[in-house]
């Protein structure tokens, strides 16, 4: 089983329903899909600037965000269906589809470790990569990737939150970060690993 997390900057972006037609097609059965927060947590952002309240809220408004991302893309392509628990999950792989994660699990009544801006969606995409057993986590963004980079380097760099390269150490599986222009390279994955099966 896959998690491919889809940034949150691909939203509105034309190469949009082609992706979501590529997770549909070749990710039924094994792929778990986790939506950035795009400018609905941009939005949230800005607020918590402007009004300067907690960090909790800001989190709960957050995960909200990336939820509100997971309904518009199963919008787009209803072959993607969404999920809520982890039960919920596997009940859409094990059905052949590809599962479009709704995360309300994460929101929180007190503040911890990951209700703050520097655990985003790519960090949590990893926690639910790790929760799952998962034999693979593909970050998907819009900005260029140089490929010689670390994780650490690329967390630096603002390409990852500040968390995930922390996070990632000693992740069971690959992590693979592709540029959304990157569709051949994704499908390439897809393919490949379905001719040759992890385990």
């Amino acid at each position: 089983m896959w998690v491919v997390k889809l940034g949150g900057s691909l939203v509105s972006d034309p190469l949009l329903p082609s992706w979501l037609d590529l997770l549909a097609q070749l990710g039924g059965g094994r792929v778990t899909v986790v939506c950035g927060g795009g400018g609905f947590a941009d939005e949230a952002r800005r607020l918590q600037a402007l009004w300067q309240f907690d960090d909790l809220a800001a989190h709960n408004m957050a995960v909200l965000a990336m939820a509100q991302t997971a309904y518009q893309l199963h919008a787009l392509n209803p072959a993607l269906q969404l999920a809520t628990r982890k039960a919920d999950i596997r009940r859409v792989l094990h059905s052949g589809h590809t599962a479009l994660w709704l995360p309300f699990e994460l929101q929180r009544d007190e503040p911890d470790a990951n209700t703050n801006w520097g655990h985003t969606s790519d960090s949590i995409a990893l926690d639910l990569a790790r929760k799952l057993n998962a034999e693979r986590l593909v970050v998907v963004k819009s900005c260029s990737i140089d490929p010689s980079l670390s994780v650490a380097e690329l967390s630096r760099a603002g390409i990852l939150d500040q968390r995930f390269a922390a996070l990632s150490e000693g992740a069971a599986f690959p992590i693979s970060l592709l540029n959304k222009d990157d569709l051949a390279g994704m499908r390439t994955l897809l393919l490949d690993e379905g001719r040759y099966p992890a385990g």
